[in-house]
């Protein structure tokens, strides 16, 4: 077991990301930034919004921003989530962590409506810089999840 994770610490650390010097497409524009606080209040479950799909994503250490096809949606305040609703369809997802070097990771989802889908982002820090893992989770996780995280409030900053 210790093998295997100190070989998947030098695997991510020959795969460090470095902030580039553009963001991709997914996300939104460089100088966007969000007012965060939490409400330790709410730990429920919500359903998609009728002929709409719903995505959370989870946040563990750090802070990050949660972008959608261009745009910037809000910001997790570590260890706390988000809820988004997004139309049916093919979007775009990037996450922008704020830590260190500021690694991004991209991913997919083709949203179907009445369907939630759910994300944990995680920043692995390393000496050479940060690796940023975005990854899908199922529904057991995210409930848990839930009852363990604040909800992050995220307000554009004008």
């Amino acid at each position: 077991m210790k093998i295997a994770f100190i070989a998947l610490l030098f695997a991510a650390s020959a795969c460090a990301q470095a902030q580039s010097a553009t963001l991709p497409a997914a996300c939104g524009p460089d100088d966007v930034s969000f007012n965060v606080t939490l409400d330790k209040s709410q730990h429920l479950l919500e359903h998609s919004r009728p002929g709409k799909a719903l995505a959370y994503f989870f946040q563990d250490e750090a802070w990050a921003k949660i972008g959608l096809d261009g745009a910037w949606v809000g910001t997790n305040r570590g260890h706390s989530y988000l809820s988004v609703s997004v139309e049916p369809g093919e979007h775009h997802i990037c996450v922008n962590a704020i830590y260190r070097d500021h690694p991004t990771e991209v991913a997919h989802l083709s949203a179907e409506a009445g369907k939630v889908y759910y994300y944990r982002v995680r920043v692995l820090p390393l000496d050479s810089g940060s690796y940023l893992f975005v990854d899908a989770i199922d529904s057991d996780e995210a409930k848990y999840l839930i009852t363990s995280y604040p909800r992050s409030l995220s307000h554009s900053k004008k």
